[in-house]
């Protein structure tokens, strides 16, 4: 393979040209030698998507041994979609305006096998000098084996949670009970209804863990759908008001309601606009000790914008850029104390992107938190 990229590099960047210095040829062949070494697959393409370059490990992964240099890449990285719907790969390569990567990509081979593909694109400049051929570098990995672990796991998710849903609602159900009816015997027993109390809360805790699980499940296996209907989004911001109200009350925190009065019909999911906005609002509560939660609602062009802030801890610099992934939860020790699973926003990622919403966050230190996501409208997706 060093044959090949010397041979690339000699045709497009005139590596053995007597005019360039000596340093910039053993620049390009310690680089030779770079991509050689790499276990991923690595091709450099021109604007045509010409290619331009590659290693041994793409010609593996594409299942090729013929010298690709100065062929299309569309003669030989053929992708398709999580559907298996063939791929654009051209456009896909001329969109990357800036470093784009995607774990959702099939590769199908002629003896009817497939992998999963992991891409990187980048735009570069393919030589020296300011006039140098610009094009795209392509970063490509076999991640086939990940993914069946990752489906494995998520089928047992699934399995796990569906499972524990029954014993979970009778035991809930049952320590229910045992309150109310150790409430109306009229014992005086401090201890007894202090546990009651506890393992209401903490069956309920995991009762919200598992639903969090189940949802996570879905989602992660594509199994969401949605469902669009209309939503009086009054009549939903003032049920979450309701419903989440004497929660605030118990830390003594005023929770408001603000609703745009222009605001009308929202075409969507009912069950996952909930879902989103109660999770948002349940955050706010947990993580904020003294203050305000506002819960806002604003029509826009084609949706509505929903809004929810605290004057709570607030969200470092450092985990506004990890507090949607899967499982997180804050070294923040004002985090610590509330328990949590590191699941709500990740779902709430989830399910925003498959409604088409738009998500932001704003968060200072000991100032409080503003999350703000805005719905469209849909008619089908």
């Amino acid at each position: 393979m060093t044959q090949s990229i010397s041979l690339t590099y000699n045709t497009y960047m005139d590596v053995n040209n007597p005019s360039l210095p000596l340093a910039q040829n053993l620049d390009h062949e310690r680089l030779t030698s770079l991509i050689n070494s790499m276990a991923d697959g690595v091709m450099a393409v021109d604007e045509k998507c010409t290619i331009v370059l590659y290693n041994g490990a793409m010609l593996n992964i594409l299942d090729v041994n013929n010298s690709m240099v100065g062929l299309p890449l569309t003669n030989f990285l053929k992708l398709f979609d999580k559907n298996s719907q063939p791929v654009d790969v051209k456009r896909l390569i001329f969109e990357a305006k800036t470093a784009s990567s995607s774990r959702d990509w099939l590769i199908h081979y002629p003896d009817g096998s497939q992998a999963n593909l992991y891409i990187s694109i980048a735009p570069v400049r393919l030589s020296y000098g300011q006039d140098g051929m610009k094009g795209y570098v392509v970063l490509v990995r076999d991640i086939t084996r990940e993914k069946s672990l990752e489906e494995e796991r998520d089928e047992f998710i699934s399995v796990v949670s569906h499972e524990l849903r029954t014993p979970i609602a009778i035991s809930e159900g049952n320590i229910g009970n045992a309150a109310y009816l150790f409430n109306k015997s009229g014992v005086q027993n401090d201890k007894v209804k202090e546990a009651l109390k506890v393992a209401h809360e903490q069956i309920n805790f995991l009762s919200a863990m598992i639903n969090d699980l189940a949802t996570l499940s879905r989602a992660e296996r594509g199994k969401l759908t949605v469902e669009i209907e209309s939503i009086n989004i009054s009549q939903l911001t003032n049920e979450l008001h309701a419903t989440y109200k004497p929660q605030a009350q118990a830390k003594n925190l005023d929770f408001s309601v603000k609703i745009d009065p222009k605001l009308e019909i929202l075409n969507s999911s009912k069950l996952y606009v909930r879902e989103i906005i109660q999770n948002f609002v349940t955050n706010a509560i947990k993580y904020t000790n003294s203050g305000h939660v506002l819960l806002s609602a604003q029509a826009k062009p084609n949706g509505v914008e929903f809004t929810v802030s605290d004057t709570g801890i607030g969200i470092s610099k450092a985990d506004q850029e990890k507090v949607f992934d899967k499982f997180f939860r804050s070294e923040d020790f004002r985090t610590r104390q509330s328990s949590g699973t590191g699941l709500g926003l990740y779902v709430t990622m989830k399910l925003a992107k498959l409604l088409h919403a738009e998500l932001t966050l704003l968060s200072e230190l000991d100032k409080g938190t503003t999350f703000t996501i805005f719905i469209p409208n849909l008619t089908n997706v």
